[in-house]
């Protein structure tokens, strides 16, 4: 029988090991350098009247050097996958891979950039005296509460777009595939109330862009329970959560907050009794996330929902980041956006859907990450937006 999945057998050590030898990118020549003229045009003489038009103007690096398109992908490796901190070097290899992913589906040009320290100060000090080389910032696993501090910072302080993508990425990625799944169900957002089980980077980031997409309620989970105002021991981010998610006023764990919820997500690593699940309405629906272990079974969540989703390419509905982040920077950079706003971010969800419109359902409620068609309307709506908000040059 086919893979419905197109995720073939199962890849080996030794091919994984392989595709790493001697890293996953290269920097290539935009123009060839095969004679005596083409050098004194590419580097000397020839390159020091741009140095001096730029050094003249600032504004001409932008059309005479690759920085105005570069994206760098930064990292400290506290929070890398499903490893947790291992440390900047030993996360190199998921910054390339993430630099390679900017480049086949956003054709951005992206180098890693992982740094060994932990301080968020340090690491925002360093991105600023950085700043003449790049265009746009990737944050990449950096460990909660400090990713939101760190996006923070450096959003106040560079002059370009800032994403940290295990926040926004995931929460544009995650409402795509819940407003897919709406329309196969014919289901209203703002009816629903969804359970987030887990208050890290994603799960946060998550809680909030469904607030800004209308949902009916929102109950945030952490390995306490239920997030509630008045509840001791939360953090600023927390608090924040408390304010103004649970309107419900639900207190307890998982089972009370599953109780007639009509939306599982899924953001914590920690696996769940499927009983559980039965304490859904009827006919919910899962997004079982953690990778490389859904928090249950999609075979086991089809039990009790009508639509399942994972982060597993191996499973139907793939919720992937790469649905998002290509296009979100790539039509970020064409607008000459300074930022990335809630707009920009509601307008890539929506886009990400509209590439899946001709054949939604159950089984299909995002289009495929490898779908050609996905970064480039991602990229034009994402840009509209930026315009919209105002943040573009």
């Amino acid at each position: 029988m086919s893979d419905p999945t197109g995720a073939g057998a199962p890849v080996t050590d030794e091919e994984i090991f392989t595709g790493h030898e001697g890293g996953k990118l290269s920097v290539a020549a935009t123009r060839p350098i095969s004679s005596p003229r083409d050098l004194s045009i590419a580097y000397t003489p020839g390159v020091a009247k741009v140095s001096r038009a730029i050094a003249e103007d600032a504004a001409k690096a932008k059309r005479y050097t690759w920085a105005d398109r570069l994206v760098v992908v930064v990292s400290d490796g506290t929070a890398v996958l499903g490893l947790g901190d291992i440390g900047a070097s030993a996360s190199l290899p998921v910054m390339e891979g993430k630099s390679v992913l900017f480049k086949t589906f956003g054709g951005l040009d992206s180098i890693p950039l992982v740094l060994d320290t932990t301080d968020v100060d340090e690491i925002v000090e360093t991105m600023v005296r950085l700043r003449p080389s790049y265009g746009a910032v990737n944050l990449e696993d950096v460990s909660a509460p400090r990713c939101f501090e760190l996006e923070d910072k450096l959003k106040e302080a560079l002059d370009c777009p800032v994403m940290h993508d295990d926040q926004h990425g995931t929460a544009i990625v995650t409402l795509a595939a819940l407003r897919g799944a709406n329309l196969v169900l014919d289901r209203a957002i703002a009816d629903q109330r969804v359970v987030v089980s887990g208050a890290g980077a994603a799960g946060v980031a998550c809680a909030r862009i469904l607030q800004e997409a209308g949902i009916g309620d929102v109950t945030v989970l952490d390995s306490r329970g239920i997030i509630h105002a008045g509840r001791d021991g939360l953090n600023p981010v927390k608090e924040r959560l408390a304010a103004t998610t649970n309107k419900a006023g639900l207190k307890g764990g998982l089972a009370e907050a599953l109780e007639g919820a009509d939306v599982f997500l899924g953001l914590s690593g920690a696996t769940i009794d499927e009983s559980l699940l039965g304490r859904m309405a009827g006919g919910g629906i899962v997004f079982a996330l953690s990778n490389p272990d859904p928090e249950v079974h999609p075979d086991v969540a089809a039990r009790y929902a009508s639509i399942v989703a994972t982060g597993r390419s191996d499973f139907p509905n793939q919720i992937n980041n790469v649905l998002a982040f290509p296009g979100v920077f790539r039509g970020a950079l064409d607008s000459g956006a300074r930022s990335i706003t809630e707009g920009m971010k509601l307008a890539a969800a929506e886009a990400i859907v509209s590439v899946a419109m001709d054949d939604l359902g159950p089984d299909r409620i995002v289009p495929s990450p490898l779908d050609p068609r996905v970064a480039p309307e991602v990229a034009a709506a994402v840009a509209k937006a930026a315009e919209a908000d105002g943040v573009t040059d």
